[in-house]
């Protein structure tokens, strides 16, 4: 099997919601040769493909559901393989899921890679109001603020962030990234977030270049 059949082989477990099949696509990718990041961006389409059949009311939330526990069962897989790498230690991250969304699977995938990558994560869960996220990274001494949002209804969310951290003088204080599906580099550009990362192994590479 080529790279890209392992590849498609794990984008439709996701979307067959089937755990024990995913794992063994896990296995049998990485024992092929398939990287760790290859993987993790084979997932994200297949949420980008869950995000559009949900926005267009083909899935509902318990499909959502369904598509997040089968990728938990390749984080599983995966984890061990980021366990021993070096990273900068001392460096905290939050990261959050924005209000209004409850999507956590992706958020959870970057929160894995920066951790394997030797980064201190603060992870506070989904549906985080933006003044939490701001009294969270305070609280934390954090250097950044790592926004997710799967709904793009739930995007102006992170623009909110900004502008709190503006507001109370904290805005050169930290950095901000934001990433999911729907978010593009023209709307990190937009709101003034400091970087956007389209896949959990690119936002690990995004937080060293910007902490360097």
């Amino acid at each position: 099997m080529q790279n890209e059949d392992f590849l498609n082989t794990i984008e439709q477990c996701l979307l067959d919601f089937d755990k024990a099949a995913m794992q063994t696509a896990v296995t049998r990718a990485l024992n092929a040769g398939v990287t760790p990041s290859q993987i993790v961006g084979s997932i994200r389409s297949g949420f980008e493909t869950v995000s559009k059949r949900y926005e267009a009311g083909e899935f509902f939330l318990s499909e959502l559901i369904m598509s997040g526990e089968t990728a938990k069962a390749a984080i599983n897989v995966l984890a061990p393989r980021f366990q021993n790498l070096a990273g900068p230690d001392s460096v905290k991250i939050v990261l959050g899921t924005v209000e209004g969304d409850r999507h956590d699977i992706g958020k959870n995938l970057v929160g894995m890679m920066l951790e394997a990558g030797g980064f201190k994560v603060v992870n506070l869960g989904v549906d985080i109001l933006a003044e939490d996220f701001v009294d969270a990274a305070v609280d934390n001494k954090a250097h950044i603020i790592g926004l997710s949002a799967l709904l793009t209804t739930t995007m102006p969310a992170m623009k909110e962030v900004i502008e709190i951290l503006k507001e109370e003088g904290k805005r050169d204080k930290v950095k901000v990234i934001v990433g999911g599906a729907p978010v593009s580099q023209k709307f990190s550009d937009d709101i003034g977030a400091d970087g956007y990362a389209p896949d959990a192994a690119s936002a690990v590479d995004l937080c060293r270049k910007l902490l360097s």
